[in-house]
């Protein structure tokens, strides 16, 4: 157990070491679709290469995220958190420097891989090295600041585009990487999960994450290139159902899986997966679009298109916790019915951001309910998805519903474009993005009717745990 105290000068130095370690990957996590157009344009790429830059990130850090968490337990977690940093530093420098779009593309793939390092190791130094009384305090503190980097990515990557260039959006995590390098290097203590001594890097499930990032590649590949002849995209679709059969197979057998099926087969669980996938889903492929539409549709600067979305995650920020409150009180079912139903309506206002529509009449008022909806649902889903299983799985729990909502933004970035009709290299056609946001309004509502109808009224209470960013 730590002996950190929150006060104290060291605790302090952890506290800034992991909000800025984890914070970069929080940002680029949202900073990034502002200025998605002005890649293109800068880089001569179509639609097909921002759909890449967005899906390379998400497709490594959703299949590594897990085995990054076992590896600060066996390895040491301040040893690990370093290698995150400085995979996340070469990598954000690769982005910013790229001549083409295929060298960023890989580049944004290492990010994603180094961010998987980073997100739960931050989580796991707070939670190894602060002293029992102060760990909730510094988890709570560790959430509210490295949640202000996803709210402040719009509106600072918007700002950076029109005012420098998009390659700072990459530049500008060195020196914050810089500084939680030196700080986790004075005074971040070691750490390692003592349950697993004698364990090393043949124990860690890489197979199981090699083979989730080849079953993810080999489905979105025939759902992003879409010229791809026929028998090409069988063949992936094919392929990649073969590697999840092979991934649940090495799962079933392996001493120390990556997902131990025997745990994450309860109807709760299930079920709360389900919902974040489906809403989740909806969130990031309906704001991969509208970021893009603000700006090509409706003539947004990239600052404008940021700014217009910072309603959304001011928001979040400000009334997630509340909800959270709730979840004992009222239950996780009202609320994740409500909450998808609510975010449901805004997406379908959102369909009136079309050119012609003031920001007041055509985006405001999606984005509010949206944001309302939302709020409703981020909290409770994660407290499903931690109650659903032993605290002593609470990490296992949390890792999971954080992979699923990034693999259903990766899917939803894939999949949304084709049902707007978006050939490769073409502009966002108004009529296709109208649809795309309908059906993503189709998803969130469908995530609300499963939590009315397969939830129980209340799921038992957890340690508190991380949302999915």
């Amino acid at each position: 157990m730590g002996t950190v105290t929150y006060d104290s000068k060291a605790g302090r130095g952890v506290l800034l070491a992991t909000v800025l370690g984890s914070g970069v990957a929080f940002l680029d996590g949202t900073v990034v679709n502002v200025a998605l157009p002005h890649m293109a344009t800068s880089l001569g790429a179509g639609f097909t290469t921002m759909q890449w830059v967005l899906d390379a990130y998400l497709l490594t850090l959703g299949a590594f995220v897990l085995v990054g968490g076992a590896l600060g337990d066996v390895l040491g977690r301040r040893r690990v958190f370093l290698y995150g940093l400085v995979g996340f530093a070469a990598a954000s420098a690769a982005c910013g420097a790229a001549p083409n779009g295929n060298v960023l593309v890989a580049a944004r793939a290492v990010q994603g891989v180094a961010a998987a390092l980073l997100v739960p190791g931050s989580l796991a130094l707070i939670a190894a090295s602060f002293a029992d009384h102060d760990r909730d305090r510094a988890i709570g503190t560790w959430s509210g600041l490295a949640g202000l980097a996803s709210a402040i990515g719009p509106f600072l990557g918007g700002w950076l585009v029109d005012a420098v260039s998009w390659r700072w959006v990459f530049y500008l995590n060195l020196p914050f990487i810089a500084v939680a390098m030196t700080v986790t290097l004075l005074a971040v203590p070691e750490s390692h999960d003592e349950s697993e001594d004698g364990r090393g890097w043949g124990d860690l499930d890489v197979l199981g994450a090699l083979l989730t990032a080849v079953t993810l590649a080999l489905l979105v590949v025939p759902l992003i290139e879409t010229q791809l002849p026929v028998a090409a995209k069988v063949a992936c679709f094919v392929a990649s159902a073969l590697a999840a059969a092979a991934f649940l197979r090495v799962e079933a057998t392996r001493a120390h899986p990556m997902v131990p099926l025997g745990l994450v087969r309860g109807r709760v669980f299930v079920v709360a997966n389900a919902v974040t996938f489906v809403v989740y889903g909806a969130l990031g492929g309906a704001m991969f679009l509208l970021a893009v539409q603000l700006q090509t549709g409706l003539g947004y600067s990239a600052l404008e298109a940021g700014a217009s979305l910072v309603p959304l995650t001011v928001m979040l920020l400000l009334f997630s916790s509340r909800v959270g409150a709730l979840v004992p009180r009222v239950g996780s079912r009202p609320l994740l019915t409500a909450g998808p139903i609510v975010a449901g309506a805004g997406l379908a206002l959102l369909a009136r951001a079309t050119p012609g529509a003031s920001y007041a009449t055509g985006v405001l008022p999606g984005v509010l309910v949206f944001a309302a909806g939302m709020c409703l649902v981020v909290a409770p889903i994660t407290s499903t998805a931690l109650g659903a299983l032993e605290s002593t799985h609470a990490g296992l729990a949390s890792g999971i519903n954080n992979a699923v909502a990034r693999v259903a933004s990766l899917l939803a970035v894939a999949v949304l474009p084709a049902v707007a009709g978006v050939n490769a290299g073409a502009r966002l056609p108004q009529h296709g993005f109208q649809m795309a946001m309908l059906v993503s309004a189709a998803l969130a509502v469908a995530g609300g009717l499963l939590a009315a109808a397969a939830l129980p009224h209340r799921v038992r209470p957890t340690a508190p745990g991380t949302v999915p960013a």
